[in-house]
């Protein structure tokens, strides 16, 4: 383990905020685990071949040998969820006396996805969103993300009544817990997961648009990121499309978003770290302050991802660099490995008082439990190795079949079908995580 070094907590605070910072954390942990070195999970890379042949058949189930239609990973597909919304929205707009011209079009599409994705921490097993207008019930993912399209249509995040169609500072400052509550269909008999933690980053998302007018603009929402990312942007001469740099657009979520979470976040130098954790089995091995610290990022690699597609859809802009982007360490990834054995809790290691329901076998840990640090990490780089090991069977390169495709078409739709096999009556993971709605 050769770890990089740092002059001070604050270099290091600053490097962990960065994209290559997550894989690299994460693979520290796992050269543990492949030592037998991890404090709660055992790592069986035997059982990778397995969990890889399983997401094939959910692949060639769903997109054949077209491999090239599948979409990437994003918050797209959970917006249209039962049907097209995204897409019909973009065309009444067009169709409007006013139309918004393209990049208006971006920014919109923007402010919605980003607001959306805030808002997808797990619900709970219990909540479920009724959609009016088609009458169909949703749950989780898909019902947050109905849900969302439904808040943004009605105006429920702008301050301007003339245009419901925006997300700014202002409107989002008037949110309360019970007026989100109440669009969201959350009552006593139909309860939600992390309502307050949701809220709150809501609320905070508004005086982090304020006080990052860079990436925000002097009129304050989100959707204005297409203005900064184009100006850091570079133009083709002989096609004239835009090329811009994922990091582009990590920095300004990672630097523009960073006070909206939790203060009581880990911290370095001074430094409020956000999705960054330390990890127990770390702590033995660290030479220097902040060796031990694991960054996932995981909220704000959903949101890259789901920014990527309508920019480059609308815009017709390209990103580059976007092998730099991770899988997310969340719970339906991490419970794939779970469930089909790459991971394994070590026998007796959680105590007694975690298992809710002892009968279920099922744990139940906070986000900061050194567990769930490991099995995130772990995550973050078994994502890779399964991404290899599928196209490796499908006889793809990674051009072919990128993660982002994999994540979409594979592995987080596989841990949903797998969980749902193995624990038909509430599908949810192997292990409980006790969500505030901030982190997953």
């Amino acid at each position: 383990m050769n770890p990089i070094a740092f002059d001070s907590p604050e270099q290091t605070a600053a490097y962990l905020r960065t994209l290559p910072a997550i894989r690299e954390r994460c693979g520290r942990v796992h050269a543990l685990a492949q030592k037998g070195e991890l404090e709660y999970f055992d790592y069986h890379p035997e059982k990778e071949r397995d969990a890889a042949a399983f997401c094939v058949e959910i692949i060639k189930r769903d997109f054949g040998s077209n491999f090239a239609s599948i979409p990437p990973h994003g918050r797209w597909r959970h917006l249209d969820a039962g049907r097209p919304r995204v897409q019909p929205l973009i065309e009444k707009w067009k169709a409007s006396p006013n139309p918004p011209d393209t990049k208006e079009i971006s920014r919109r599409l923007i402010d919605l996805f980003l607001v959306s994705v805030l808002l997808d921490a797990g619900a709970g097993n219990a909540w479920t969103y009724k959609e009016d207008l088609s009458g169909q019930t949703f749950s989780r993912s898909e019902g947050l993300g109905v849900a969302s399209i439904a808040m943004f249509e009605e105006g429920f995040f702008s301050s301007d009544s003339n245009n419901p169609y925006q997300v700014d500072a202002e409107g989002l400052a008037r949110l309360t817990a019970p007026r989100v509550a109440s669009a969201m269909q959350v009552t006593e008999a139909n309860p939600m997961v992390g309502l307050e933690g949701r809220t709150s980053l809501l609320v905070n998302l508004s005086k982090a648009l304020q006080a990052n007018a860079t990436y925000f603009g002097s009129s304050p929402r989100p959707g204005n990121l297409v203005d900064f990312l184009e100006a850091d942007s570079k133009q083709d001469e002989s096609s004239g499309q835009r090329h811009v740099h994922i990091f582009a657009l990590w920095t300004a979520l990672i630097d523009g978003l960073a006070p909206i979470w939790p203060a009581t976040r880990t911290s370095l130098g001074g430094i409020s770290l956000g999705d960054v954790w330390p990890c127990n089995a770390l702590k033995k091995h660290a030479q220097a302050e902040g060796e031990e610290l694991v960054p996932f990022h995981k909220l704000t690699g959903w949101i890259t991802y789901s920014l990527v597609e309508p920019i480059e859809k609308v815009l017709g802009w390209k990103f580059e660099g976007l092998e730099h982007m991770t899988g997310l360490p969340e719970y339906r990834n991490g419970g794939l490995l779970v469930d089909l054995g790459v991971l394994s809790l070590r026998p007796g290691v959680l105590d007694t008082s975690l298992y809710p329901d002892p009968d279920s076998g099922i744990p139940k840990l906070p986000p900061s439990h050194p567990a769930i640090i490991e099995w995130r990490a772990m995550t973050v780089i078994e994502l890779d190795r399964i991404a290899d090991e599928i196209r490796k069977q499908l006889g793809l390169t990674r051009e072919q079949l990128t993660l982002a495709q994999v994540l979409e078409s594979a592995t987080w739709k596989g841990g949903r079908e797998i969980a749902k096999q193995k624990r038909p009556a509430s599908g949810g993971p192997p292990i409980d995580i006790e969500s505030d709605g901030t982190v997953f």
